[in-house]
């Protein structure tokens, strides 16, 4: 799995799947929200792999072979939020960038209102997150590496983790908050929610249990603070 195209290759596949699995899962629902949360369903698993990766090389050296695979899981990731934001745009908020923010129009005031903070903040953050997304993919090669030099491009990919809880707030929002609501019909749980507790629930245990270990080894032994010369 050195070589990139089949890299691009196996997540490819990965997301056709996921993508079909999450579809197939929401049939009753209309074609629009069907394919946004598909999608965006899709995108946050790819993150969440891509996020997994890493301290999993640190627990099991094994795994080491598949770190390549983080900058085509995110770079495919990032497609799929753009794909995503697309859909809202287009099919939820009908390119009124005013709703987008949680704004409805009022016919009797002859204004825009805020009716939604929630959905507006929620929106915000995924922009926040598919704007930094945009920046981690488009650095993630080789030609940027040598252009910005190992320390930027280590910073700069290190926001992973930014990328990350943007995505599990924006996501966790609309999985159990946002259709809660007292003056409408409150729809039924949607079924993502718990697999999405238990994804968030996993990476965060293996960055915690990769951490330990990491801090273990780095401790003196003996628990003896070296002298400094």
């Amino acid at each position: 799995m050195n070589v990139w195209w089949k890299r691009h290759l196996v997540v490819v596949l990965l997301l056709l799947a996921g993508t079909g699995l999450f579809l197939y899962s929401r049939a009753e629902w209309s074609a629009m929200h069907r394919w946004n949360r598909a999608i965006g369903d899709m995108s946050l698993v790819l993150v969440a792999v891509a996020m997994a990766l890493g301290p999993m090389a640190r627990l099991w050296r094994k795994t080491v072979r598949f770190l390549p695979f983080r900058r085509e899981l995110g770079i495919y990731a990032v497609l799929l939020a753009l794909v995503h934001a697309t859909i809202i745009l287009i099919g939820w908020v009908e390119l009124d960038l005013m709703r987008l923010v949680g704004f409805e129009f009022h016919p009797g005031l002859q204004r825009y209102v805020m009716l939604q903070h929630g959905f507006a903040l929620a929106n915000l953050i995924g922009i926040l997150a598919l704007l930094y997304g945009a920046i981690l993919a488009l650095t993630s090669n080789d030609r940027s590496l040598r252009l910005l030099g190992a320390t930027v491009w280590q910073f700069i990919q290190r926001g992973a983790y930014v990328l990350w809880w943007l995505s599990v707030a924006h996501t966790g929002y609309f999985l159990f908050l946002h259709f809660l609501d007292f003056h409408r019909q409150t729809p039924e749980p949607n079924w993502a929610q718990w697999p999405f507790v238990g994804l968030v629930g996993v990476v965060l245990a293996l960055q915690v249990a990769a951490s330990s270990v990491t801090w273990r080894k780095s401790r003196p032994r003996n628990g003896l603070v070296p002298k400094s010369t």
